[in-house]
């Protein structure tokens, strides 16, 4: 071979680390240190025998058939424009859809230009914090109890959450007037996790509130579509859109896995939160969205809610009868609508003692600590509770399924009966004891 080729075989052989060469002297294999790497395990989300955590929807009903036939008609006809990159608003047509159908179902205000597509609530909610920090927001109120999750976000912008407790009518408007703060994250149509409906005085209160003190309120309407006793409250962005953001996701409707979400806001914010999108990931998926615009358009979202609601509300019903049955001194509460049930505890029972043990015989479950929940000073004597999902659970399960609980919580009671003492309490439930 030529004497070039030789140079530019041992040059690259320098540059990629597998030879050293010095000036006037010899080149040698490089010296290197060099482990054969063990390829890491991919990590597996958690699994349960039994599942009756909280917000889980049934993807096992997943209409995939419906899904792939949206998905072949956009990978099919869709423009070709629609797959470079786009405004932060999200594609047009799945826009122009969801106005459509949460005017119609939800009775918001709502305008495709108004709306943002973002990847599920959770980027939704950090877009807004994002935003109001930028504006120089210090505070910005949440419920008390809520998402630990949408308390974490929040405080990750900079912003200081402060917590506004819930009782049976929902927030105390009361309590948020006399608190300095820039906006308020609500769930008016079932509370997450005391599953209580915003009263109509609370809400016309709430809404006076944000007027007087020119704030936002951000509402979270997670599961509206699911209610089981009634129509659907609807949203209070449709009673003050300049003052309301109006958040959903397919997450409770359809699957978690599709990452979308998408906001109402009013106009400047809109354009405000879009380019905020942009900056950070220059936009959702763009196939995804034109098969979600595809999927409402022909009707398929409506036929799947109409079809997963009697599923949900029998599976409801059987979870109330099984705890009737088997744990009779818990306290449900909260509307006929959702995908949870929140169960208060009798005193002396920890609910995270609880959630610990049954984890260790396969059975995940929610819980709220007894007083506040995102950092607020614990009332004296408010219980806590468990918190039940049966929107992944097969109906003839959850009886079953309840009777292993109660017998992962008798377990509990006989041994700190039996031992008198922390000690003697098993791994994970030395707090059971009477407070």
């Amino acid at each position: 071979m030529s004497r070039g080729i030789a140079v530019e075989a041992y040059e690259q052989l320098v540059a990629e680390g597998y030879l050293e060469s010095r000036p006037g002297g010899t080149t040698r294999v490089a010296r290197a240190a060099s482990t054969r790497s063990t390829a890491p395990r991919p990590t597996q989300p958690v699994q349960f025998e039994i599942d009756l955590r909280p917000g889980r929807p049934d993807v096992e009903a997943f209409p995939r058939e419906a899904w792939l036939r949206s998905l072949r008609r956009t990978l099919s006809g869709a423009p070709a424009a629609r797959l470079g990159y786009l405004d932060g608003r999200g594609i047009p047509e799945l826009r122009l859809e969801l106005a459509a159908y949460l005017n119609r179902v939800r009775g918001t205000v709502a305008h495709p230009d108004d709306i943002v597509v973002s990847t599920g609530f959770a980027q939704g909610i950090w877009l807004i914090a994002t935003v109001l920090r930028a504006d120089g927001a210090r505070r910005f109120a949440m419920e008390d109890p809520t998402l630990g999750d949408s308390a974490f976000i929040v405080g990750t912008t900079g912003l200081q959450v402060v917590p506004i407790p819930v009782d049976e009518h929902g927030l105390r408007v009361d309590i948020l007037s006399r608190a300095d703060v820039a906006g308020v994250l609500v769930t008016p149509a079932h509370q997450y996790p005391t599953g209580r409906v915003l009263s109509p005085d609370r809400r016309a209160a709430l809404l006076a509130w944000a007027d007087r003190h020119h704030a936002l309120v951000v509402e979270d309407d997670y599961d509206a579509e699911y209610r089981y006793d009634r129509e659907p409250i609807g949203a209070l962005q449709g009673l003050r859109p300049d003052r309301v953001v109006y958040a959903g996701s397919a997450s409770k409707v359809l699957a978690p896995g599709l990452r979308l979400g998408w906001l109402v806001a009013p106009q400047d914010l809109a354009t405000r939160l879009a380019a905020t999108k942009k900056a950070i990931d220059q936009g959702s998926p763009a196939i995804d969205q034109l098969a979600f615009a595809d999927f409402i358009a022909r009707g398929e979202l409506d036929r799947h809610l109409r079809r997963m609601r009697p599923i949900y509300r029998r599976r409801r019903d059987v979870l109330l009868a099984a705890l009737a049955r088997h744990l009779p001194e818990l306290r449900p509460v909260g509307a006929a609508a959702g995908l949870h049930i929140l169960a208060w505890l009798p005193a002396g029972l920890d609910p995270e003692a609880i959630v610990t043990v049954a984890a260790a015989a396969g059975i995940g479950i929610g819980s709220l600590a007894p007083g506040a929940a995102i950092g607020a000073v614990a009332t004296p004597g408010t219980p806590g509770g468990l918190v039940f999902g049966y929107g992944a659970i097969a109906e003839r399960a959850i009886d079953d399924a309840v009777r292993r609980l109660a017998e992962v919580i008798g377990g509990l009671r006989d041994s700190h009966a039996v031992a008198g003492n922390v000690e003697a309490a098993p791994e994970g439930a030395a707090s059971l004891l009477s407070r």
